[in-house]
């Protein structure tokens, strides 16, 4: 018997990318996930989430990652695609990847939405090969290894994408969150515009379009 547990890293920030990611497993690799002690990445520190993402990456039969970048969000809610569509467009985008070598699995997805029957039946309709799936969502998912471990697999690529961004660009923006002192203080410089027509900054977020609105009034009343 196959496993496969998706999770998500980065629903929230205003910079960078969300990060999507699902593992595949055997029932003796589900085993060893445990014997790790695998479990939700926002209980981890940094350091025990970099280590385990190693060890998960060894141990699972294969791996998904999927960086679904600001710019993408962007457009997909010009649309009429919300953050919880996406996320289930991209996750059946990972089930489709994952069973493509194998006969049955059971899927494991961390829903992001409160509705599970309608997000259920939203991803349902992306799965290329519904036959090979019995498909499981459920809120704090986390508590099955396997979603824990691509909850990991998830948060330390999207942190690392989040660390490339400061360096590359030589900013600070903290971990990109509008709850983040850091990241609001970065969004009232020029820099951060700058990311925001290189596709890096969420404009459809209400955090920048506050601050654009700031910026703008401020130009005003100095006029």
């Amino acid at each position: 018997m196959f496993y496969i547990g998706i999770d998500d890293a980065g629903r929230g920030p205003v910079v960078g990318p969300m990060v999507m990611a699902g593992v595949l497993v055997n029932e003796k690799q589900e085993a060893n996930l445990r014997l790790i002690k695998v479990k939700d990445s926002k209980l981890l520190s940094p350091y025990r989430r970099a280590f385990l993402a190693r060890k998960i990456k060894k141990i699972v039969t294969s791996y998904c990652i999927l960086k679904i970048p600001a710019n993408e969000i962007d457009e997909s809610i010009k649309k009429g695609i919300n953050i919880n569509k996406i996320e289930a467009k991209k996750a059946a985008e990972i089930i489709n990847i994952l069973t493509k070598n194998i006969p049955k699995a059971e899927v494991i997805i961390d829903c992001p939405s409160t509705n599970i029957k309608v997000w259920k039946n939203y991803l349902e309709k992306y799965i290329e090969n519904k036959e090979k799936i019995k498909l499981k969502c459920e809120h704090k998912a986390e508590r099955h290894a396997v979603v824990g471990a691509a909850s990991i697999l998830a948060k330390v690529t999207r942190d690392a994408e989040v660390e490339r961004i400061k360096k590359q660009y030589n900013i600070e923006c903290g971990s990109g969150y509008p709850s983040d002192p850091l990241c609001i203080e970065f969004l009232k410089t020029p820099k951060a515009k700058e990311l925001a027509k290189l596709g890096l900054i969420r404009k459809s977020w209400q955090t920048w379009s506050r601050e654009m609105k700031k910026q703008t009034q401020k130009k005003l009343i100095e006029f």
